[in-house]
C-alpha cells in the first residue's frame, strides 16, 4: 500500500487554505464528475478528488494526515510499502464530515480506510453525527433559445448516493430543470435540496447545474452579447443598402449597411442579446461575398468594374 499525497490530488500546496481546498475541489470536481467528463479514468480521479477532499476538508484529519506525512518523511518507508504505525491517531477524533456521514469505505482507498476507518467508527461510537447534506455540481448543456426564452426540460444525472448499510453506489435520477430567461454560459441553476442528504436530521445539500449553451448556426455567444455573420454582395457594401436580418427571437429586423462598408465592419443592435436587467447586445460582422465570374453577363461586369476603379489598389500598404 502506497502512502497517498493528497494535496497533489488536489493540485494545491500544503499551506493551502480551507477556502483553496474548496475550490480545488470544486474545480476538479466539474472537470471530472461521470455526468460530464469525458476523461476515460474520471470515476476513479472522482474518487481520489473526494478522498482529498474528505481528509484536507476536515481540521481534525488534516491535521492528523500532516502529522503522519511529517512522520514518514522523516523516518522513510519503502515505496509500495506504508502502513500506518501504532498510535498515530492518539489525540484525534474523527468524522466523515458531511459527504456520507459514518460508513465504510468501500468508496475510498485502502489507504484511508487503514487511517481514518477505524478511528471515524470510534468516533460515531461517542457522538450523534449531524451535517448538512453536501452540495453537487454537474453541467447541462441547452440550446440557445431555451437560454433566451427559458424553459423547463428533464435531464438525467448520474449521482453518488449512500445505500442502507452506508455503502456508496451510483445511480442515475431524472429531475425537471426550469430555465430562467436570459441564463448564460457559466451561470449556475441552483436546485435546493438535490444534492447529498444530510445526516442527523439536517437537511440534505443543493445541486447546482453549470450551463453551457450549444453551437447555433447562425449566433455566437460571448457573455451576455451574441454574434452573428452577416454576408453582402459587393454592391450592397459599395453603395449602402437596407438589408433583413433575423433575430434570436425569432423576428427580422431591417439594418442599414453603410455606403463603403468592408468585411469586418461591425454593426451593434442594442438590446438584442441576452434579456436581463442589463440586456446583451446583438453584433453583426459584415462579410463580403464576391459573386462567381460564371456567366458572360457577370464576367462583363466584373471587366467594367475592373476598368472603373483601375486606380484602386488593395495592396498599396504593402509597399510592392
Amino acid at each position: 500500500m502506497e502512502f497517498k499525497d493528497y494535496y497533489s490530488a488536489l493540485g494545491i500546496d500544503r499551506t493551502a487554505s480551507d477556502d483553496e481546498v474548496r475550490k480545488a475541489y470544486r474545480k476538479l470536481a466539474r472537470k471530472y464528475h461521470p455526468d460530464v467528463s469525458t476523461e476515460a479514468d474520471a470515476e476513479q480521479r472522482m474518487r481520489d478528488i473526494n478522498e482529498a477532499k474528505d481528509v484536507l476538508g476536515d481540521k481534525e484529519k488534516r491535521a492528523a494526515y500532516d502529522a503522519l506525512a511529517d512522520r514518514v518523511a522523516r523516518g522513510g518507508s519503502p515505496e509500495g510499502d506504508f502502513q500506518p504505525p501504532p498510535g498515530w491517531d492518539e489525540g484525534f477524533e474523527f468524522h466523515r464530515g458531511p459527504r456520507q456521514g459514518p460508513a465504510d469505505h468501500a468508496d475510498f482507498s485502502d489507504f484511508f480506510s487503514s487511517l481514518f476507518g477505524e478511528a471515524e467508527r470510534r468516533g460515531a461510537a461517542r457522538q450523534n453525527f449531524r451535517a448538512r447534506g453536501e452540495d453537487h455540481h454537474a453541467a447541462i448543456e441547452i440550446t440557445l433559445e431555451d437560454a433566451l426564452n427559458g424553459a423547463e426540460r428533464e435531464i438525467t444525472l448520474r449521482a453518488q448516493t449512500i445505500d442502507a448499510q452506508g455503502h456508496p453506489q451510483w445511480n442515475n435520477r431524472t429531475l425537471s430543470v426550469k430555465i430562467p430567461p436570459g441564463v448564460h454560459p457559466g451561470q449556475f441553476i441552483r436546485l435546493a435540496g438535490q444534492g447529498m442528504p444530510g445526516h442527523g436530521g439536517e437537511p440534505p445539500g443543493d445541486l447546482y447545474l453549470e450551463v453551457r449553451i450549444a453551437p447555433h448556426k447562425l449566433y455566437r455567444v460571448e457573455e451576455r452579447d451574441l454574434y452573428m455573420t452577416l454576408p453582402v454582395t459587393p454592391t450592397e457594401a459599395a453603395l449602402g443598402a437596407q438589408v433583413q436580418v433575423p433575430t434570436p427571437t425569432g423576428g427580422v429586423v431591417e439594418v442599414t449597411v453603410p455606403r463603403n462598408a468592408r468585411s469586418g465592419l461591425k454593426l451593434r443592435l442594442k438590446g438584442r442579446g441576452f434579456p436581463g436587467k442589463t440586456p446583451g447586445d446583438l453584433y453583426l460582422l459584415l462579410d463580403v461575398a464576391v459573386p462567381p465570374a460564371d456567366s458572360d453577363g457577370a464576367r462583363k461586369a466584373y471587366e467594367q468594374l475592373a476598368q472603373a476603379t483601375a486606380s484602386f489598389n488593395p495592396r498599396q500598404h504593402l509597399g510592392v
